[in-house]
């Protein structure tokens, strides 16, 4: 054998790819129609989605606040703060829904009305009369509650926070 009939390393040449055995682009147009269809949904959903969670912010924020005044309740020094400022986060939370009716100057009654109306389960019919008692007794018997008392009012707080129905 002779060199120059050798083959060298720089004559190898790569092979091409093979064709893929079946295509990727959607025999039909059907599937093609279905895809967007789907994707038209999804992003509809997700459009909605992002929407309602993006209106619920107040929702979220009065629920950390919320969380942060039953941790205050445990502390001597900040108890009487924290249950003065039940009632006013419910009216916040009121004042802050989207399309909400004059709640503003509501009390009592009309105040209860309001919180039942919007609540999808019943409250208990004296919830006005135990928020105005958190803004307005004396210290000393704000103090003098019972730890059930306080925590099925910031249970039903939560529930009313959580559930209550917004007019959009």
């Amino acid at each position: 054998m002779t060199v120059a009939n050798t083959p060298r390393i720089s004559q190898l040449q790569e092979l091409p790819l093979p064709t893929p055995a079946f295509s990727y682009f959607p025999q039909t147009w059907g599937w093609l129609v279905l895809l967007l269809v789907g994707l038209a949904i999804f992003a509809t959903w997700a459009f909605l989605r992002w929407r309602r969670w993006h209106r619920d912010h107040y929702r979220r924020e009065a629920l950390l606040r919320l969380s942060q005044l039953q941790d205050a309740i445990t502390d001597d020094k900040q108890r009487l703060h924290a249950l003065r400022e039940l009632p006013e986060l419910l009216k916040r939370v009121a004042l802050s829904m989207p399309n909400a009716p004059e709640v503003g100057n509501l009390s009592g009654a009309k105040w209860q009305g309001f919180l039942q109306s919007t609540s999808p389960s019943p409250l208990p019919a004296d919830f006005s009369q135990q928020l105005a008692l958190l803004a307005y007794a004396p210290q000393t018997q704000l103090m003098a509650l019972k730890p059930e008392q306080l925590d099925s009012v910031f249970s039903t707080c939560k529930q009313w926070i959580e559930a209550h129905h917004v007019a959009a």
